[in-house]
């Protein structure tokens, strides 16, 4: 096979040690070192010494991170890639047998690196996934208070679809407190709450002992930590975002994605489309499109894969959001694919919308468009007559269609 890189290395990256094959010609080195910064330093000025242009590494978790970062600044070609697509032989593993592996795979072109944003832009993604994170567990949290009302027989989440809004934290703030009058909780509800007023006074009718009192206070302190730690990193990736405001905006318009999912997609695959060739290769990317499996002719399992789980539960919870639009193009497509496919399989096609318009809008700088609830109809309007005009006259109806005026 062809030479492409006649001086490269191979790296098998752990959390204690760095196996390194260096290829130089015909010559073959190899070392391991540790992961502190100054023997990283020391791995760095070895390959420089040796006149190695271009490495690869294999790496579980966040490990490579610190390699990558000394590696990047030193001028030396770096990629990460996927394990489990350079497996080596079965029965000759060892981690100096994979770091030649890789070399070797290098050498001849057959590695195809991970996509790595620069270094600003992985400090931003940090930030963003991070925010996600503790809004998870806020969310958690959230979900434990219904079961803490539960224990003293309080039925608040019964009645009011959110126990977390204006009058339900009024009202757990109160029961925290040690309010135990049914009328006196009663009468903090706001807004259109107040017209439930019998259902709430039956509801806040309950039991609670000092350890739920106690238990209560505690998940609501916590719920306030975690929206305040939210609400400082938000105010510090939007000061990061500032280059970006133009695509958020333009992806704001999108059904269902939002500011906060705007800088999620931002985040994730940045805004430069130009190293994805199509909206095909981003969809595949990130996994929200169907696998590719097929074999003597047959298609088999079109399951879509890992991927980027932080881009994928993004644009799934966009989806989700869509649907409650109103006449549009998503909307009808979710309808459309959750009745012969079910709501999972339509959540993640219309994800797949998501991250195609997304692409088109970044790439091109166009806003948004609608197609309009009717696409489908619209699409095949032919066809829908003829299905429509069939389905009547099996009921007995004679029918002409012409095209109105």
């Amino acid at each position: 096979m062809e030479v492409v890189h006649s001086r490269c290395a191979g790296m098998d990256v752990h959390k204690k040690v760095v196996v390194v094959c260096a290829l130089l010609g015909r010559r073959q080195q190899t070392r391991s070192f540790g992961t502190t910064t100054e023997e990283l330093r020391g791995l760095r000025d070895w390959l420089l010494s040796l006149g190695v242009t271009d490495a690869a590494m294999e790496s579980t978790g966040s490990y490579w991170k610190p390699v990558f970062n000394l590696l990047e600044e030193s001028g030396i070609d770096v990629m990460v890639v996927n394990a489990a697509h350079v497996k080596a032989v079965p029965g000759r593993k060892t981690d100096v047998n994979d770091a030649q592996w890789l070399a070797d795979l290098l050498r001849h072109g057959l590695l195809r690196g991970s996509f790595i944003p620069d270094r600003a832009h992985r400090e931003l993604r940090e930030l963003v996934r991070y925010r996600r994170s503790l809004m998870q567990e806020r969310g958690r949290e959230v979900l434990r208070i219904p079961k803490v009302l539960e224990g003293a027989n309080i039925k608040l989440a019964s009645v009011a679809s959110d126990v977390m809004g204006v009058s339900g934290r009024s009202m757990l703030d109160a029961l925290a407190a040690g309010v135990e009058d049914a009328a006196a909780l009663t009468a903090l509800a706001r807004g259109r709450l107040k017209a439930k007023h019998d259902d709430l006074l039956r509801a806040l009718d309950g039991i609670m002992g000092a350890h739920q009192r106690f238990l209560l206070a505690e998940q609501l302190r916590h719920v306030d930590e975690l929206e305040a730690r939210i609400e400082r990193l938000s105010e510090e990736i939007a000061r990061r975002m500032l280059p970006f405001e133009a695509q958020l905006a333009a992806l704001d318009e999108i059904p269902g994605v939002g500011l906060i999912g705007a800088q999620e997609i931002v985040a994730e695959t940045g805004v430069d489309m130009g190293r994805f060739p199509s909206a095909g290769h981003l969809a595949s990317w990130a996994k929200v499109s169907p696998g590719n499996n097929e074999s003597a002719g047959k298609r088999r399992s079109g399951r879509t894969g890992k991927g980027n789980p932080w881009l994928r539960s993004t644009l799934v919870e966009a989806a989700v959001a869509s649907v409650r639009t109103k006449n549009s193009y998503l909307t009808a497509q979710y309808r459309r694919l959750a009745a012969r496919r079910g709501k999972k399989r339509a959540a993640m096609a219309v994800a797949h919308s998501i991250l195609v318009i997304a692409y088109h809008i970044l790439r091109d700088g166009v806003p948004y468009r609608d197609l309009g609830s009717d696409f489908f109809d619209r699409r095949s309007k032919d066809a829908l007559a003829a299905r429509m005009k069939r389905r009547l006259e099996a009921l007995g109806y004679s029918v002409v269609i012409r095209e109105a005026a």
